[in-house]
């Protein structure tokens, strides 16, 4: 996905925007509405990955790992 911005939020918000660029998006800056320049990440510079991004923002339940009811495997099953 390509994010347009004007350039005073460029301006405003590099260091965000550069690590937007930085994971993958890719940011076209505009002048008055008219495009002026693309921010595109390095061809193979490696994606730092960033462990522990969704921590504790998803609570797994308890009985995740149980099994299901046979009404529940019966639907999957198609019967």
């Amino acid at each position: 996905m390509v994010n347009i911005i004007n350039i005073h939020e460029a301006k405003t918000h590099l260091s965000r925007i550069v690590d937007e660029v930085a994971a993958g998006a890719e940011v076209i800056i505009a002048k008055a509405g008219k495009p002026m320049a693309r921010l595109s990440p390095l061809a193979g510079v490696p994606r730092r990955k960033r462990l522990g991004l969704l921590k504790g923002k998803i609570k797994v339940p308890d009985d995740f790992n149980a099994p299901l009811p046979d009404d529940v495997i019966a639907d999957f099953e198609g019967r």
